[in-house]
């Protein structure tokens, strides 16, 4: 592992080096939200200016990174929860540098500069004792309800970032309902200075982001429901209390109430582990009570133009965006084909640099669409969230935000996946009963009959976390205590409840768990 660790912090030095000899320099386009911002030049040279401001100390701009670094993926991870386009993850860093204690001369306070008022509109905690301005997961979700909320009235994200600083109702005076609904802006020196802050802090650190930090190590999150406390959290968890108390300075006095769940973050060694969407926060789709049977658009994607030349640039569209037929299977021949950059043609689809292209398929050459033409999409067996987004022309994380869905795991047949509008917190996936496949003639195989002994139950229809609850047929099993385990995350592996854990294993009202406790799990699994 240190050899790993050393590894990567060699790879960490010079990726700085080089970084450090090129300053980023401003676009004439700019793509933030589902939004093209067009820049002037006088635009341009202003935003440059911030972007250099922020280059001026090799010393400071480290520092500052390895902050970005450490707190980002959570940042990244609750946006994407609470359907949130994920570039306004650049705005934590405008306003606080990613401090925690950071206060302004507004007496704004925390990681998104709240003020008391304000937090408690988006149920903050703040009082003597708990101060959740000061907690990167509870004010990241807090400043993602806050921006919601001022884009169900603006109907323009840039417009939203700028309400972020003036406020809702300074933002509606400002600009009326000038930029309501639109997907393309001019930027110029009139534009609202901090419109423009915010767009050199997206350049500036953009191509920064996904680096380990200086010292090895990731934040990672510890849920917790007092009544208890920093101390015998960090004994439980092998670290120090001075530890968390930096860590954590959400908790005033070091105590951690009963009267809901808070995250504590510690650092650990290594690479950040990909974290799944907490599974509170998804939408549930339930099979009971399915309404009735229903059918997709037909004619998706849409092929407009010269079709005959499908294969040449520029001769057809595709749901309305400038697409081509592949004729390579490798992304450089169809971004030569296409007459574009690779890099332009995997942003265009979504694509990564390890996806296959497939001959004989469409593909996009101008960027998709923040909504489709069409309202829905029901799931079909085998399907996936990138093959729908190509299907009707949508952005893969737009898609994703509308659904908070954002692994192709958590798709179920007959899923009702919304493709213009946004699913609510907590509100339900609709589901509907998918048409009946035509019957086809197979071939019968006999197979030799099981004993009895080894007849298994039929799988369950269910969404199951990364790290599926082995089968047993009776009695009671056991679950080792892994780093970063919860009693919520281990009832739902096993399919039982959370106060059933507790009363099995004689768990207290802390709800704390140590790493490598052994805890019985006496229900059938079936």
């Amino acid at each position: 592992m240190n050899k790993i660790v050393a590894g990567w912090l060699l790879i960490l030095v010079f990726g700085l080096s080089e970084a450090w000899a090129q300053v980023p320099q401003v676009p004439q386009t700019i793509y933030f939200a589902d939004m093209t911002l067009r820049l002037n030049a006088a635009a341009r040279k202003e935003i440059q200016e911030y972007v250099d401001a922020q280059y001026s100390s090799q010393s400071h701009f480290q520092v500052k990174l390895d902050r970005v670094n450490l707190y980002m993926p959570v940042v990244e991870r609750v946006l994407r929860e609470e359907g949130v386009p994920e570039d306004f993850k650049f705005l934590v860093i405008q306003e606080s540098s990613l401090i925690a204690d950071a206060v302004s001369t507004s007496n704004a306070v925390g990681f998104w500069q709240f003020k008391k008022t304000s937090a408690e509109e988006v149920n903050l905690r703040v009082d003597r004792e708990i101060d959740e301005r000061k907690s990167i997961v509870a004010a990241t979700r807090g400043a993602a309800a806050y921006l919601k909320k001022h884009y169900s009235y603006l109907n323009n994200w840039a417009i939203t970032l700028v309400s972020y600083q003036m406020g809702l109702g300074g933002a509606r005076n400002y600009y009326g309902g000038k930029y309501s609904g639109q997907r393309t802006m001019d930027i110029d020196r009139s534009t609202y200075w901090y419109l423009k802050k915010f767009l050199a802090h997206k350049i500036a650190y953009e191509r920064q982001l996904n680096q380990m930090v200086s010292d090895g190590g990731y934040l990672h999150e510890y849920p917790v429901i007092g009544p208890t406390n920093l101390k015998k959290v960090a004994s439980n968890l092998g670290v120090s209390e001075k530890h968390l108390i930096e860590y954590n300075k959400w908790a005033v006095r070091g105590t951690i109430p009963g009267d809901r769940t808070y995250v504590v973050t510690y650092i650990l060694n290594g690479i950040v582990p990909e974290r799944p969407v907490l599974a509170d926060n998804s939408p549930v789709a339930k099979d009971e009570g399915l309404s009735p049977v229903k059918k997709n658009a037909q004619g998706y994607p849409q092929v407009t133009g010269n079709t005959n030349k499908a294969r040449l640039p520029g001769q057809i569209r595709i749901n309305g965006i400038k697409g081509i037929l592949a004729s390579g299977d490798s992304h450089s021949e169809l971004a030569a084909q296409a007459e574009i950059s690779v890099r332009k043609l995997r942003r265009t689809n979504d694509l990564k640099a390890d996806d296959p292209i497939q001959t004989g398929k469409y593909y996009y050459t101008k960027r998709k669409k923040a909504r489709a033409e069409v309202a829905e999409h029901i799931v079909q067996p085998g399907e996936t969230l990138w093959g729908i987004s190509q299907l009707y022309g949508i952005r893969l994380h737009s898609l994703m935000a509308k659904n908070r869905i954002y692994k192709d795991k958590q798709l179920l047949p007959g899923m009702v996946l919304r493709l213009r509008k946004y699913y609510k917190r907590n509100e339900p996936v609709s589901r509907v009963k998918l048409l009946p496949p035509a019957p086809k003639q197979a071939t019968v195989k006999t197979r030799k009959p099981e004993s009895p002994g080894n007849t298994r139950a039929p799988v369950r229809n269910t969404v199951l976390p990364e790290n599926e609850a082995p089968e047993a047929d009776s009695g009671p099993i056991f679950h080792q205590v892994q780093p970063g385990d919860t009693l919520y995350a281990i009832s739902r592996k096993y399919m039982v409840s959370v106060q059933e854990l507790k009363d099995w294993n004689n768990i207290g009202p802390d709800n704390i768990l140590s790493v490598g406790q052994k805890l019985e799990i006496r229900k059938q699994i079936e």
